[in-house]
């Protein structure tokens, strides 16, 4: 009987938030709520883009509008209960709400990081090998890199909470974050953890930093290409390549400072998870779209069709044909 109270898990977990000041707490929720809506409109704006117009069907935006429902689901994991608990006084979230929360926040942020690789082999063959690009980037290809991402991802993340799942929870339970994270949680196991800190040290902190030289070597590579071989267009393949380093850095700092490393309590431990978890699922899609013209052009056509559609909808007004198309090219 006493080992099976020792052993018994804790019920729920108490989150600390990111402040206890109301005033801040209410301003904070007006922000990350307008983060969060900005995030869905700019990524699903993405995501039916390049599902409607047809002259995005390629690699690469097939690629981008993946990324983008990773965002998504990213943003939407975390969000949800950060904005709820800046409103309530009690923060708590259940035994299984957390571990779930681990599950699924791992699993789509270990999809995103061997998403943004898939992107990076896209360039690379894209500008070092442009005659034989449409037949190593066919669709299969592309399928079977996202494939890969999503099954990275998982793989990721049942091999970080399931270890974690038989540790036994019988006492602390209080956690100075908005969400469960695993550094944090093992912590409060009533147990050693000095084995499931190297665990996680190994599988989340190895692969970010491993993954994060192999693309910033990646990239060096197709700069320098860019920079020796190719004249036409060399203006646009620098601004997607330094689009791509951009979003690949906000992913990978911030990840590896927190997993690379057993958990030691830091001021800066809060700002790191809203960077990663709120701040860059918004950026993203910004950045990719004030940055790239065929984007740009694309939405603009998008949403010149769907106004011209809503025009010939209203029976009191008739549209000339030429005329539209010369309005909407």
């Amino acid at each position: 009987m006493e080992s099976k109270n020792i052993t018994t898990t804790v019920a729920e977990f108490v989150l600390l938030g990111l402040t206890q000041s109301h005033k801040v707490q209410y301003c904070l929720c007006v922000i990350f709520f307008l983060i969060y809506v900005l995030t869905w409109l700019l990524n699903v704006t993405i995501m039916a883009t390049v599902a409607v117009d047809h002259h995005l069907h390629t690699p690469m935006y097939f690629l981008l509008a993946n990324l983008a429902f990773l965002d998504v689901s990213d943003s939407s994991v975390n969000t949800p209960k950060l904005l709820s608990g800046l409103l309530a006084q009690h923060r708590v979230i259940s035994f299984h709400q957390c571990f779930l929360q681990m599950f699924f926040f791992h699993f789509i942020a270990g999809a995103l990081v061997f998403l943004l690789l898939a992107m990076v082999v896209d360039r690379y063959v894209a500008i070092c090998e442009p005659l034989r690009y449409r037949a190593i980037m066919n669709w299969s290809t592309c399928a079977g890199l996202v494939a890969a991402a999503w099954l990275g991802g998982f793989l990721h993340s049942i091999t970080q909470t399931v270890p974690l799942l038989q540790l036994p929870f019988c006492g602390p339970n209080v956690l100075d974050n908005f969400y469960c994270d695993i550094p944090q949680v093992i912590k409060l196991a009533c147990t050693d953890t000095r084995v499931a800190e190297l665990q996680m040290v190994f599988n989340s902190g190895v692969i970010l930093i491993s993954l994060f030289v192999i693309l910033i070597i990646s990239y060096i590579g197709i700069l320098l290409k860019i920079r020796t071989c190719i004249t036409e267009g060399k203006g646009k393949a620098l601004s997607t390549c330094g689009t791509q380093v951009t979003v690949v850095s906000l992913t990978f700092i911030p990840c590896i400072l927190t997993y690379a490393q057993p958990y030691k309590k830091s001021p800066g431990d809060k700002v790191a998870s809203v960077i990663f978890t709120v701040v860059t699922p918004m950026l993203n899609p910004m950045i990719y779209t004030l940055r790239n013209t065929e984007m740009k052009k694309a939405i603009r056509r998008t949403l010149g069709k769907m106004f011209l559609s809503a025009g010939k909808q209203k029976p009191e007004r008739t549209v000339d044909p030429k005329s539209s198309n010369l309005a909407f090219p």
